[in-house]
């Protein structure tokens, strides 16, 4: 499987491709399906461009990007939208258009009732373990594991490709708990394009988009979303079909 994540806390300063309105997520996203991402993960922006949990941002955005590819979009209830975890609880409750699938950091202050706000309005509930916290201490301790659908390891921050491989594989050999959930691994920066090969070798879930680089395999700016989508399939598959020989 290979999401792909259509903005993160990126702007147009940063490169003209990362979409920020519903109708241009609608479009980054289509293109990147048809590009080859099996899903969508997107940061609702105000028309100021800052994220946002509200309902207000959110449903609009889900709305759109469900119009232009269907199901599978994902977003996060990370402290970067919302730093109360009170109020995050609250825009959960608050929403109106539900996403399938959300990110909580375990990490994060208050991850525990967050999830448990999401898992009470029957939206499904993602761990984010991010290398370099306590986040999988955490969720291997927490009542909540078995509930959760899906495993997020994130390694995040632009560490060169050695380093970051080294951070991805700390944490799935960490104290994680069985929980049958799948695993969707990915990196950062100059960790991003290893982080995704080694996603590749193992089997695993992997992401790629203008959240997590600007840059293809090669060096260069990618041109959008899609454009990193394509790539990253090859560099997925190849590195599978290395691991195979």
């Amino acid at each position: 499987m290979l999401q792909v994540c259509l903005n993160g806390t990126r702007g147009p300063g940063d490169h003209a491709g990362v979409p920020m309105s519903p109708e241009s997520l609608a479009e980054s996203a289509a293109r990147a399906v048809a590009a080859g991402a099996g899903e969508v993960r997107l940061h609702p922006r105000t028309p100021c461009g800052s994220t946002s949990l509200s309902p207000r941002v959110l449903g609009p955005a889900l709305g759109a990007v469900r119009a232009a590819v269907g199901g599978g979009v994902r977003i996060s209830t990370a402290a970067a939208a919302e730093p109360d975890a009170g109020r995050r609880v609250e825009r959960i409750r608050s929403w109106m258009v539900l996403p399938d699938l959300v990110s909580v950091e375990w990490h994060e202050q208050g991850a525990e009732a967050v999830a448990e706000a999401l898992l009470a309005r029957g939206i499904g509930v993602e761990a984010g373990l991010w290398a370099g916290t306590d986040g999988a201490e955490l969720f291997a301790r927490s009542s909540l594991a078995p509930r959760v659908r899906r495993i997020l390891v994130k390694v995040p921050y632009p560490s060169a490709g050695g380093e970051a491989e080294q951070a991805a594989r700390s944490v799935l050999s960490g104290p994680v708990p069985p929980t049958g959930a799948a695993v969707l691994l990915h990196g950062e920066g100059r960790g991003a394009w290893p982080v995704l090969r080694l996603a590749g070798r193992l089997g695993l879930g992997a992401r790629i988009g203008l959240e997590d680089t600007l840059l293809l395999p090669d060096g260069t700016v990618a041109r959008s979303n899609a454009g990193l989508v394509t790539a990253a399939r090859i560099e997925f598959h190849a590195a599978g079909h290395a691991e195979e020989g």
